[in-house]
């Protein structure tokens, strides 16, 4: 796997510092604590605003969690394209159908470590629906799903538990859907 700024030798220290330091200034805390599961969805939600991504950034380094993010396709156009994979991104090209959900669970298959961050919205925009590629990969891959959130009521992001896909999506997608029904994002009519 390539080095992002999860995985930089010196600097991601240097990050992770800052990282705690801005957290605790602008007032949010990181709730989690050390993962030993190897290999993961991290599933973050709810997604309402650009500001997600710095915010994750941060707690993801002050987690000390090593990962890998899908995003647009659009963020990685130049000159941004290896600022943008550095930071862990993976392109993901919504307007073709590209077999990503394959793609990552080849991933998972071929790395004995392998994390990856999806939003299941899809968007910062209000959805009624969540995108299923994040359960699929897990389910397809035989990988658990971790709880990841941002709960801007109460200046909180990180993540909560496990949970293991048992196939039935539409009884799966009610239980993880109920665990971010108090969460609010940092555009609250969003979420």
């Amino acid at each position: 796997m390539r080095t992002t700024i999860f995985s930089t030798p010196l600097i991601t220290p240097l990050l992770r510092f800052l990282a705690i330091l801005i957290l605790r200034l602008i007032g949010w805390t990181s709730i989690g604590s050390k993962v030993s599961v190897p290999k993961y969805v991290l599933i973050g939600a709810p997604h309402t605003s650009n500001w997600d991504f710095p915010l994750m950034i941060l707690v993801v380094l002050e987690l000390r969690l090593q990962l890998f993010w899908m995003g647009k396709h659009t963020l990685f156009s130049f000159p941004f394209s290896g600022i943008m994979k550095w930071l862990g991104g993976i392109p993901i090209n919504r307007t073709k159908s590209q077999n990503a959900v394959n793609d990552i669970v080849g991933q998972f298959k071929s790395n004995e470590n392998f994390v990856v961050l999806v939003p299941p919205e899809g968007t910062r925009l209000k959805v009624k629906e969540w995108k299923t590629g994040f359960y699929h990969i897990a389910n397809n891959a035989g990988v658990p799903i971790l709880m990841g959130y941002v709960n801007a009521e109460k200046k909180e992001a990180g993540f909560a538990n496990f949970f293991y896909p048992t196939g039935d999506l539409e009884t799966d997608m009610k239980e993880i859907r109920s665990f971010y029904a108090q969460k609010k994002g940092l555009t609250a009519e969003n979420s």
